[in-house]
């Protein structure tokens, strides 16, 4: 009997060890390595045969960069506007692309309500490892999808869904999700490391023979990131993480990775009884304020992708009872405010050390750019003095450790943005100043924190 091979794997990058140790020499990281046993009865031919073809079937030429023909890949429309943006235009055939998310977030419903539509269109494949065909033909009767076209099929085994893939050829391959496929040729669990990076791999060289659209469903860990080695996100060409808390209904779906459209791109779902549905204009949603503004609210833009949003930062200021003032951000990076509420004190010279610091971002949107700086230290501002400001008010820039304003990114777009959602005052950096006066709207450029605490 052939001895088994036993390899340790780390979690974070993928790299093998023959034995198990504390620290991964690769990339640092501690107690990572996860062991797995390897089936070594695989016929010595097609081992030989697997090492003389490409990842894509077959041995390319050598080829001058010049000599490369330049052709346009066209793209599948998915008929829902915000996932074809996130997505860059559509899905490109022959793309691997991984979906993650919470538990509970939409991530099946969105695939089942794209598929339904493209299966009008052209063929399509749905596998479901952890639903019943049942259960996924009651949610879509529940959405009131058209079921006449969609084939679906209930399996975990990759050699089978290979077989099944070869013998329907669909121009769109749904896998529910990664973490439960397994290959028999591995003696681990399903969703161990060796389980997914291997069967992520036979479906992503699948479809790149074939030209197929393969979309992945992935989970997600208690600390919110995507479950299973650092290598699958590597592996794919594109990654996108749908967000969403439990007690709100708008989703997020952002872009963290992409090989044929622009990172950090963001569409916005709202969950209704009939499925996700897109939010065209998502400022709108999240610029919901009351009539009467309080202090410490501020609107900002921020620049997700492609296209400007408009979002409401909140800060509330209160004297702490304990000796270590507390300091909490939902939306925002917690080290950033700490960052920025030592620049208010050395260069606004506002002390706000005994206090406890509360930041929000309006509707569950992650801020994660540095242009949403001053507007956040303005609405700390306005809670610690308790002065209201201007709802016509919209403010961007970024704060540097020297208490200088910092342009941002895009300036232009996101003033006429505001004007159009009909802001009248604007407080940016001096170097995003418009050279022609926009209409209706006043714009104040600073160069210094302290000299945007003037106007305010």
């Amino acid at each position: 009997m052939a001895k088994r091979k036993t390899a340790f794997v780390c979690n974070e990058c993928g790299a093998d060890y023959p034995k198990w140790q504390g620290q991964c020499s690769a990339c640092g990281a501690w107690n990572t390595l996860s062991e797995f046993v390897v089936d070594p009865a695989t016929p010595a031919r097609a081992a030989s045969s697997a090492s003389r073809s490409g990842y894509a079937g077959e041995l390319a030429d050598v080829q001058r960069l010049d000599q490369i023909e330049l052709t346009e890949t066209p793209r599948i429309t998915t008929g829902i506007g915000e996932l074809d943006r996130v997505l860059g235009g559509g899905l490109v055939p022959g793309s691997a692309v991984l979906i993650g998310g919470h538990p509970g977030a939409g991530k099946s419903t969105l695939l089942l309500q794209t598929l339904c539509r493209l299966a009008a269109q052209q063929p399509c494949l749905y596998i479901t490892g952890e639903e019943s065909p049942a259960q996924v033909a009651m949610r879509a009767e529940r959405l009131q999808l058209p079921r006449d076209q969609l084939k679906l099929a209930a399996e975990t085994d990759v050699e089978r869904i290979l077989d099944l893939a070869r013998k329907e050829k669909p121009k769109v391959l749904v896998i529910d999700s990664i973490q439960v496929m397994f290959l028999t040729a591995l003696q681990s669990a399903p969703g161990s490391v060796a389980q997914v990076r291997e069967s992520a791999a036979a479906l992503t060289r699948f479809a790149k023979q074939t030209g197929t659209v393969l979309l992945l469903v992935g989970h997600v860990t208690k600390d919110g990131t995507l479950a299973g080695p650092k290598v699958l996100e590597h592996m794919i060409d594109c990654s996108l993480m749908l967000e969403g808390s439990t007690d709100s209904r708008f989703r997020t779906l952002r872009g963290l990775k992409n090989r044929f459209g622009a990172v950090n791109e963001l569409g916005v779902f709202a969950m209704t009884q009939e499925g996700l549905k897109e939010v065209k204009n998502p400022s709108a949603i999240f610029l919901n304020r009351a009539d009467d503004i309080a202090s410490g609210s501020l609107v900002t833009v921020v620049w997700e992708g492609t296209r400007p949003l408009l979002v409401e930062l909140q800060a509330l200021v209160d004297q702490s009872h304990f000796g270590n003032p507390r300091r909490v951000c939902v939306g925002l990076e917690q080290n950033r405010l700490a960052m920025l509420l030592a620049v208010l004190h050395r260069h606004g010279g506002i002390q706000v050390g005994d206090q406890d610091v509360f930041a929000n971002v309006v509707g569950g949107v992650k801020v994660m750019e540095t242009g949403a700086d001053l507007a956040l230290l303005l609405a700390i501002v306005s809670s610690f003095r308790d002065r209201t400001l201007s709802r016509e008010l919209v403010v961007f820039g970024e704060v540097g450790l020297s208490g200088e304003i910092r342009p941002v990114p895009q300036g232009q777009d996101r003033l006429s943005e505001a004007a159009k959602h009909g802001f009248r005052k604007a407080i940016i950096a001096r170097a995003n100043k418009p050279r022609a006066a926009i209409e209706g709207m006043q714009v104040i450029a600073v160069s210094t924190l302290a000299e945007a605490l003037e106007h305010i």
